[in-house]
């Protein structure tokens, strides 16, 4: 069977489920992520794929499932993976992510946006690092090229009391915004918000409610931080299937709106836009699907007027070095938030630089990082869904 790129062909995927443990507790508006004193549950585990082709090239990939933000779990990313991604990469190479996604979609047919988003991110990341590593590029250089070397950091605050928020954000002093979980509770969060502040000084504060508020608490919300001049926006404050929320949030408040959960694809992101529910979108690889997805939902935003906020979903090192490459070539709304290297206990590759919460573009061929394999196999879990 014809392909569509040149380069070896993938000769075995293999993918691996590990409970990466984390520096500390954190805490989304949808409920506990991770904590030092426990790992996730098997559902919630990172999953790692590994490419190689036919002549020993060897690509990484990696996503995290978290089931109470979407609806993915570790389980099923490995059965996707292994059951339907595996036989349609067998007759491609790493170059033919494009062919991957159209296959992809015709044996797994998404519904009214992308399907199984996680599953494919962690297989295209795969494949543009044994890309970049078969051309001899980095993998920004596949995507059009970096118009940045480095990319500033935004630090992750959980949901939590005054005394543990402060906390959090005083060992976070080197970052250059805040990022401040909200779950629902004006009163709490109002402190919450209003301990930030005080820590952070004139750095911008980017709220992020993870779909717990109703608009009506949202404005007892912000009536009472009103005096906090350096809130920029509030990130998917409703439910988000429900996009006319956010379109009435807009004329209820005057704090710029950004839609996550609510836009995985460039066609909901469309929609949302028809819709005018937003003023910014958060761009992820997971739930874009992978790179080039992600790309087309920024450059949706931007063709509809939409500012562009950059995250990720506590990455281990492998999807963290992908991010970089994506946003390298992007200009943000505000420094990234992608709080592998600040909430994991340990990341899984070497090779990153990170200085002062500054992350360096990798440079090396493919994602320029060196991945962990005896340890991620050493460590990785039985789903036991065969």
């Amino acid at each position: 069977m014809r392909t569509g790129g040149g380069g070896a062909r993938i000769r075995s995927v293999e993918a691996f489920a590990v409970a990466v443990p984390f520096a500390r507790r954190f805490v989304l508006g949808s409920g506990a992520v991770g904590a030092p004193d426990a790992r996730p549950d098997q559902a919630a585990a990172v999953v790692f794929v590994k490419l190689t082709t036919e002549d020993g090239v060897v690509g990484w990939g990696e996503q995290r499932a978290l089931p109470s933000w979407s609806y993915e779990t570790a389980e099923t990313m490995a059965v996707v993976i292994e059951r339907h991604l595996r036989p349609i990469l067998l007759e491609l190479t790493p170059f033919d992510v494009e062919l991957f996604h159209q296959r992809a979609a015709k044996r797994l047919s998404p519904a009214v946006s992308n399907g199984f988003p996680f599953a494919r991110a962690a297989v295209d990341v795969a494949m543009h690092d044994a890309a970049g590593k078969l051309a001899g590029v980095p993998v920004h250089a596949l995507l059009g090229g970096k118009t940045t070397d480095e990319i500033a950091l935004c630090s992750a605050i959980g949901v939590g009391d005054p005394e543990t928020v402060r906390e959090h954000a005083a060992q976070s002093a080197d970052y250059a915004a805040y990022k401040v979980k909200i779950g629902g509770d004006p009163d709490a969060d109002a402190a919450a918000i209003r301990t930030v502040a005080e820590v952070a000084g004139g750095k911008p504060i980017w709220l992020d409610a993870n779909q717990s508020y109703r608009p009506s608490a949202l404005r007892q919300l912000l009536d009472r931080t009103s005096d906090i001049r350096t809130i920029h926006c509030v990130e998917q404050p409703v439910p988000s299937t429900d996009t006319l929320a956010m379109q009435r949030l807009r004329g209820l408040i005057d704090l710029p709106i950004a839609i996550d959960e609510g836009s995985f694809s460039a066609q909901d992101l469309a929609r949302v836009i028809r819709l005018d529910a937003a003023d910014l979108v958060v761009v992820k690889i997971c739930k874009s699907g992978g790179l080039r997805n992600a790309l087309k939902t920024a450059q949706t935003a931007l063709s509809g007027g939409l500012e562009i906020l950059a995250s990720g979903l506590t990455d281990c090192g492998i999807a963290f070095a992908a991010a970089l490459h994506v946003f390298s070539q992007l200009e943000l709304a505000l420094p990234a938030e992608l709080n592998g290297p600040e909430l994991l206990a340990d990341l899984y590759v070497e090779g990153l630089d990170i200085t002062k919460a500054v992350a360096t573009v990798p440079t090396a061929p493919g994602l320029g990082v060196q991945v962990d394999e005896e340890r991620i196999r050493a460590e990785s879990i039985d789903l036991a869904f065969h």
